[in-house]
Formats: C-alpha cells, sequence, structure tokens
C-alpha cells in the first residue's frame, strides 16, 4: 500500500499511546514528511521495568518518568496531546478522546497507531483489586511505597504482638521479574535499611511471602536461573510459594491453595503483581474487525503490525498479539521502530515491506542488591556479573542522559554508600474522615489503611508500647528472620 499526500497539508499519523512502542514510532518519524499527533492519558513517558524502585523508595518518578514533550520538544513535526482516547472509529478515521476537563477531543488521521499498552488482570477475580493493588503506573508505584512504609509504622504503635505480626507481613502475588525485584526490595528495606530506625519493633521480624501459580518462580526463564532466584530470595528471608493460587482476601488476610491444600496468612499488605491484560481499546479494535482477542484481551495482528482488513492501522506492543513475543519492553521497542520505517517506505511509494522480525537480545531480573539473573547472548549469567549486565542496559534505555546520570548517582547513594532509601516519605493523606470513610481524596481505595474492621480495633485506640529495642539494632538477640535475611 502506497500513500499520497492530501492536497494543501501533509500525511496525518495519529499515535495512541506514550509507552514504548508509541514513542518509539513517533521518534523513527523525525525525518519523515508528515504530521504527528502524540496522545496519552498522561503527560510522561513511563521506564516500567524500574517502577519498582520508585516502590521501594530508591529512585524519584521524575527519573523513569520523564515529560513527553520534554522528549519530543526538539522533533517539529510532532504534537503532544494530553487526552484520554475512548473510541476508535475506523470507518471516519477518527479518534475520539476526552482532555483533562472532559471535553471532546477528535483526531482525524491517515495513519493510526495504537499503543495502548496494558493494564492489570485479577483473572476474573476482579474484586481482589481493592484488597492487592498492582503496579502500573506511577500513581500506583507512590501508592504501593506508602503501603509498605506505614505498615512498619503501624506496627512500631501497635501493642498486641499478634496485630503487630500482621503489620509486619508482606504477601506478593505473581513470582515474575516484578513480583520478584519487589519481594527483594521489601526484604532488603525490613533487614538492611530499617532496622536502626524504629525502637518498639524488630523490622528483621517482617514476613516476605511470594505466591506463584506455576511450579518455579520467573516461569519464563532458564530453569537454573529459576532454582538460582529461588535460593537467594530463601537466603534473604522470602518465603516462596510456588503451585499456589490466591483464592480469597480481604484488607488482613489472604487465603491461597496449594498442593498442601488451602492456607491463610494474616497479612495488612498485598501487592498484585500476577497478570496483565491488554488495554480496553484492543478488545474494542478487536470487535470492530471482527475477531477474538486472546486470552489476555490481546488483537491479532498481520506480520506487518497491521489490523485485518485495514492497512491504515497499526497495532503493537503488549495489547497485541504476534508471533507469540512476551509483553516486555523489547517487543514494542523495535515494533515501534518498524511501524516507522514501513510508514516512510509507503510515503516513498516503495512496495519492499518485509514482515517484522523481533531480535531476542535475552531477559534479565534483579533479586536483590548484587544478585540477579541473566539470559542474553546465548548465556546464562547469575549473581554481581548478572547484575552490573542488569544496571547496564536499564541505564541505557533510560530516556536523557540526566535520568540516567540521576539513577546511577541514585543507586551508588542508596544502595552501595548508605544503605538507605532517601525517598521514603508517605504521602497519603491522614485524615481521619477519609480513612475511614474507605476512600482517599483522589477517589482510590484505602488500601494503604483500610478502617479498622473489627469491633475491637474500632473501640480501642491503639496503645504505644515501650521502647522494646536498643537504638543500635546490632545488639537484638538473633532471630529466625535474622538467619535467614543473610543482612
Amino acid at each position: 500500500m502506497t500513500m499520497e499526500s492530501t492536497a494543501g497539508r501533509r500525511h496525518r499519523v495519529v499515535v495512541v499511546g506514550g509507552g514504548f512502542g508509541g514513542l518509539s514510532a513517533v521518534r523513527e518519524l523525525a525525518d519523515a514528511d508528515v504530521d504527528v499527533t502524540l496522545v496519552d492519558r498522561t503527560n510522561h513517558h513511563l521506564f516500567q521495568p524500574l517502577l519498582y524502585q520508585v516502590a521501594a523508595g530508591i529512585l524519584s518518578p521524575g527519573l523513569i518518568a520523564p515529560a513527553l514533550r520534554g522528549i519530543l520538544k526538539t522533533q517539529p513535526n510532532v504534537r503532544v496531546l494530553l487526552a484520554d482516547v475512548h473510541t476508535l472509529d475506523l470507518d471516519a478515521k477518527v479518534v475520539h478522546a476526552k482532555g483533562p476537563d472532559d471535553r471532546p477531543v477528535d483526531l482525524p488521521y491517515d495513519t493510526l497507531i495504537v499503543a495502548a499498552g496494558a493494564t492489570h488482570s485479577y483473572f476474573g477475580k476482579n474484586e481482589f483489586a481493592e484488597f492487592a493493588p498492582g503496579m502500573k503506573t506511577i500513581e500506583d508505584a507512590r501508592f504501593t511505597r506508602d503501603a509498605i512504609l506505614s505498615k512498619f509504622e503501624m506496627a512500631e504503635e501497635a501493642a498486641d504482638p499478634a496485630e503487630r505480626a500482621e503489620w509486619l507481613t508482606f504477601v506478593v502475588i505473581g513470582a515474575g521479574p516484578t513480583g520478584v525485584e519487589l519481594v527483594g526490595q521489601i526484604a532488603e528495606l525490613a533487614h538492611t535499611v530499617l532496622p536502626r530506625d524504629y525502637r518498639s519493633i524488630n523490622t528483621k521480624d517482617a514476613r516476605i511471602v511470594l505466591l506463584e501459580g506455576a511450579p518455579s518462580v520467573l516461569p519464563p526463564f532458564d530453569k537454573k536461573l529459576q532454582a538460582y532466584t529461588r535460593r537467594v530470595l530463601e537466603g534473604i528471608g522470602v518465603e516462596v510459594h510456588t503451585n499456589s493460587l490466591a483464592i480469597a482476601m480481604d484488607h488482613e488476610s489472604i487465603t491461597f491453595k496449594s498442593p498442601e491444600g488451602e492456607q491463610t496468612i494474616r497479612a495488612r499488605t498485598r501487592i498484585w503483581a500476577a497478570g496483565v491484560a491488554a488495554s480496553p481499546l484492543a478488545k474494542q479494535l478487536a470487535g470492530k474487525i471482527g475477531v477474538e482477542t486472546d486470552r489476555a484481551g490481546r488483537i491479532p495482528v498481520n506480520p506487518d503490525c497491521t489490523l485485518p482488513g485495514h492497512p491504515e492501522v497499526f497495532a503493537l506492543g503488549d495489547m497485541v498479539s504476534l508471533n507469540k513475543l512476551p509483553g516486555v519492553a523489547q517487543p514494542a521497542l523495535q515494533e515501534g521502530r518498524y511501524v516507522g520505517e514501513v510508514i516512510k517506505k509507503r510515503l516513498a511509494g516503495s512496495e519492499d515491506i518485509v514482515p517484522f522480525k523481533y531480535f531476542d537480545k535475552g531477559t534479565m531480573a534483579t533479586i536483590s542488591y548484587r544478585s540477579a539473573v541473566a539470559d542474553a547472548f546465548g548465556h546464562r549469567f547469575t549473581g554481581l556479573i548478572g547484575y552490573v549486565m542488569w544496571a547496564f542496559v536499564h541505564v541505557w534505555y533510560l530516556i536523557g542522559w540526566g535520568n540516567r546520570i540521576g539513577t546511577i548517582y541514585q543507586w551508588f547513594r542508596n544502595l552501595v554508600f548508605t544503605k538507605n532509601r532517601n525517598h521514603r516519605i508517605i504521602t497519603y493523606s491522614r485524615a481521619k474522615k477519609d480513612i475511614n470513610t474507605g476512600r482517599l481524596p483522589t477517589g482510590r481505595l484505602a488500601a494503604i489503611l483500610p478502617a479498622a474492621s473489627r469491633p475491637e480495633d474500632m473501640s480501642r485506640p491503639l496503645a504505644v508500647p515501650a521502647q522494646a529495642k536498643p537504638a543500635d539494632s546490632e545488639t537484638l538477640p538473633s532471630t529466625p528472620s535474622e538467619t535467614r535475611s543473610g543482612a
């Protein structure tokens, strides 16, 4: 298919989504004779692989979420719009969206690129969202950081040992890279960063649980890397339960089914990292062209990333099913560049368009400080070598040298020299009426500190216990969690 500019104007390209795929396509079109409109419901590009470090207080949000306008300010053929896309009219070739004040925004196009990404999947149990928030946005990461840190504060104030144990129990559901990286950071907070900060509790007593429905952690990885990851996690005090499915939960507990039967854990913190589902726009597109989405809600596309029957519409990234590619950054990045090249070839009248071919650059995940796994270049790496490889790759793919240098600085400051986390602020509202009504002023469900649900909690004020341990945590007697932590 060739493209021709309409008399009096240039070819119009609308890109929905400023993630890895959409931004990659926009940048590839920098030298093309087109007018590009990038529309996103947020004003920033999010580097999701480092989102858990915002939740752990290692990095500030700005380092991994640069403003889209700032990224594209030197690309004159692009305009950026802050709007929420709700309808794609393929017949009229118009994208319908709502601006920040809900007024309608209509974007006509000649070529459309849909790279709307993915959201959380609770596998049909959407009620879990209230009790186990996921982590896909900057707001999610800040919410998770507040949730984790506030539990240590509540444990410090709790006089009842059973209640204190609940505040100090953290359950992460899903042992993919995000789940593994998150429990590793919670363990480092409890065992390395926080012990000297509290007087009435020993943060090393925190119970950290990882649940995974598959037979092993990091299911897509090589078996040797899976075994190594589990050993390291258990060595830093994480309880790993595989073949375990969450079947029920509330604000104070989670019940899961394993080969040993059903078990219930009393835990005030539950974090969902178990699955993703494609953007609802994928289902909308599938309905318009008469195809079925897969179990994850992804829409099938042609080998050149176009929709069947609509060569002017491209879809890419986490929302599409193509060659069984995983929903990670690299396929989206490569698809975005490929789509940009295809558009330029069409504008030039070229018919020499080959199907998209993915180049697998490997997979990797961190476990804890100086421990990571990497499967790249036909080789498998663990420990410090894997950690250095992981750090180099992630810094390289950050946008902007300022963010790269800032990230390296924060890593050295927080992980190497001070063993601290300097982004440990708790930002949720402390208004009692907001907590008791079950919602924060922003409308978020108050899973950080839900209202007390037991009658005795409502009638009994928190009694701050006497100082239970000296300021120097090194003099504390050894406990099983201290032995496991290796900290």
